[in-house]
């Protein structure tokens, strides 16, 4: 019992490893999608054209592969980076290039009138899209964001293979020196259900209030 505490102890030391890269991640995913979101929907070529880029690229590739580059190629060109930054950066590119798309596809789904009642005001097209548009593009944005980030908790299993000691590699350490898969596999199930839960739960308690929040100004 003792060596066994001792082995989820090992484990609990993942679990915080991915809850620091779920955490990171989300964090530049959050960013990169409303910088290329809002980039899709600019007025200048340029910039709708490195955002579509981006978005396009980091959807049709990899995550393993843009793992593997963050980690093993940039090196080459003096770029080091610790394996804790390239998980952070490979899983937060990746899914801010998902998340992008909920940015562009929630404010352009705002009605017309919205953007007409900006005009009314006076307002320019930022402050009209900072005040009025994007408070209620949010709202719609975050069941997905809350999806997105589920998706970015499941993929930071892959950083595993640049030897970060998250929970996946814990329990492949776990499974090597006690010959059981079945217990360390079936214990970061659990953990990863878990933490898929509550974020759920946090994404829910957020869109309630800023529901809450935007009843109170319409009424």
């Amino acid at each position: 019992m003792t060596q066994w505490s001792g082995y989820f102890g090992l484990i609990l030391q993942g679990a915080l490893v991915t809850i620091e890269l779920t955490l990171m991640g989300s964090v530049l995913a959050l960013f990169m999608a409303f910088l290329a979101g809002m980039g899709r929907l600019s007025r200048f070529f340029v910039l709708r054209a490195l955002a579509t880029a981006y978005i396009e690229f980091f959807r049709g590739t990899s995550i393993f592969v843009q793992l593997f580059w963050a980690y093993f190629v940039l090196p080459f060109i003096g770029i080091s980076l610790t394996p804790l930054q390239a998980g952070v950066l490979a899983l937060g590119l990746n899914v801010g290039a998902y998340a992008a798309e909920v940015v562009r596809g929630a404010v352009q789904s705002i009605g017309r009138e919205q953007y007409e009642a900006c005009t009314a005001l006076n307002l320019g097209r930022w402050q009209g899209m900072r005040h009025v548009i994007l408070p209620q593009a949010l709202l719609v944005m975050l069941p997905t964001f809350g999806n997105n980030a589920i998706e970015l908790l499941k993929a930071t299993a892959v950083v595993s293979l640049i030897s970060l000691t998250d929970l996946t590699f814990q329990a492949q350490v776990v499974r090597s020196q006690t010959g059981n898969t079945l217990v360390p596999f079936t214990t970061i199930l659990i953990i990863y259900f878990i933490l898929a839960l509550l974020i759920s739960w946090g994404v829910r308690s957020l869109e309630r209030r800023m529901a809450r929040g935007l009843d109170g100004v319409r009424a």
